[in-house]
């Protein structure tokens, strides 16, 4: 069984499971609004992101102040990620916050973080790629945020993309979208879903030989 003091814990994660059978699980321990929004999508749908949460809120602007720091928070934030935590930005909605782009990304790399999440908008997305950084975002614009956007806090419960997220939770991006995993039920909906992942390998290799469906899904209740 996966745990996180196990230094495999999210290469195992990133090798063997993915968000499609997270939340099935999830909807089967009762927690069904797990996977965020739809319109929540990786630049790169070549890299999986798996990690742990470090949270930080947006809120909107409309001017700029002299002599202060827009981005005191979000600095300190990415300053002091630690290897494999996922940078998670709610942005509120809004569609006038690119709250990340290359630079951000070039720092969490070089610290060994995991990914970002946000629910705002990226940019630089050229140089985002090339870095191989796993980046999921809610949209694409040149915009600073400077001006209409300001971190209010990090490392508190936020919303991202519809779902609630605490400092810590599991958080697992494929090409299919982000799965958020509560901390309180991690240890029993990873369990289910490696189990799960084994029925589907069987259905499969059956299912290529020729089986029934019908007969096959009789057989494993896996669909």
């Amino acid at each position: 069984m996966l745990q996180r003091k196990d230094p495999q814990f999210l290469h195992e994660i990133r090798q063997s499971l993915y968000t499609a059978v997270l939340s099935d699980v999830l909807d089967e321990l009762g927690f069904r609004d797990q996977a965020m929004s739809p319109s929540i999508r990786p630049l790169d749908e070549d890299l999986p992101l798996a990690g742990f949460a470090r949270t930080g809120v947006y809120r909107e602007v409309f001017h700029t102040v002299d002599g202060e720091n827009p981005y005191e928070l979000e600095i300190a934030l990415v300053d002091d990620l630690k290897p494999d935590e996922v940078a998670v930005f709610g942005c509120c909605g809004s569609r006038r916050i690119a709250p990340w782009g290359e630079l951000l990304s070039t720092a969490c790399r070089a610290r060994g973080a995991a990914g970002c999440v946000t629910d705002g908008m990226v940019r630089d997305i050229r140089a985002i790629r090339a870095l191989r950084f796993p980046v999921f975002h809610g949209g694409i614009a040149p915009l600073d945020s400077k001006g209409r956007g300001k971190v209010a806090e990090i490392d508190t419960p936020i919303r991202c993309g519809g779902v609630a997220v605490a400092p810590g939770d599991l958080v697992v991006g494929d090409a299919d979208g982000v799965i958020v995993v509560p901390q309180a039920v991690e240890g029993e909906a990873l369990r289910r879903a490696l189990a799960k992942v084994a029925g589907e390998n069987t259905t499969r290799d059956e299912l290529a030989a020729g089986a029934k469906l019908a007969d096959v899904f009789a057989r494993y209740r896996v669909l």
